[in-house]
């Protein structure tokens, strides 16, 4: 896989937690006011995105694309479909949530667009990492993308949640609370705060539609 990490402008206070779950090797696009990151990420960009009105224009050797203020897309959705017209396929988005719960749930989307197209996508802030598994199988170059996802005991809890109006046929197993082919929706958060025991491994699936998984890996 093609590997693409995004900087947005959201905020980032713990620099260790989230550059431990960086995936090395990868593509990096700084977007607008995510340059504030670049220093404490220590991360060089590859290709510098915005409109900036919440950064000055750096005006440096990277490659930059320079976006006009009124627009469609946000600075980091054009990030994503750039980076996905060149080849990527693998996206790890970081600084896209906190402060503007508008743009926080805007980014929220982008994980059920990556995923609408076969590719995988993961926004990781703080506390957490926050993945989609779909119902709705795909092939990705010979292999099913989607559901099942397994998860191991590195996080103090993990929460699954409706990703549309329904998921059925959602099964837990190895969590301290199990459940089997129920249906969620997204009127009732019913998957809030699981655990998975010491030494075990949790898998979540869904036959039909769509999950947040939400690993809370801290909470200080």
């Amino acid at each position: 896989m093609k590997k693409c990490i995004i900087v947005g402008g959201g905020p980032i206070s713990d620099y260790k937690f989230v550059k431990e779950r960086l995936p090395q090797e990868s593509f990096v696009i700084y977007c607008d006011s995510g340059l504030y990151h670049e220093e404490k990420l220590e991360l060089a960009p590859d290709l510098i995105i915005g409109d900036f009105d919440s950064h000055p224009n750096p005006n440096r050797k990277e490659e930059t694309i320079v976006l006009p203020k009124e627009k469609d897309d946000t600075d980091t959705i054009y990030a994503v479909k750039e980076a996905i017209k060149r080849g990527f396929t693998d996206f790890t988005i970081v600084g896209a949530l906190g402060r503007r719960f508008d743009h926080s749930l805007g980014n929220l989307a982008i994980l059920l667009m990556l995923e609408k197209q076969g590719i995988s996508g993961k926004i990781i802030d703080d506390y957490s990492e926050i993945m989609l598994i779909s119902g709705e199988q795909k092939e990705d170059e010979g292999k099913i993308s989607g559901s099942p996802l397994e998860i191991n005991d590195d996080c103090k809890y993990f929460s699954v949640l409706c990703a549309g109006e329904r998921a059925e046929g959602v099964t837990i197993k190895g969590a301290k609370y199990e459940v089997e082919k129920v249906t969620l929706t997204a009127d009732y958060p019913l998957g809030v705060s699981n655990e998975v025991p010491k030494g075990q491994t949790a898998r979540v699936s869904v036959e039909k539609g769509k999950l947040f998984i939400i690993k809370v890996i801290s909470e200080d």
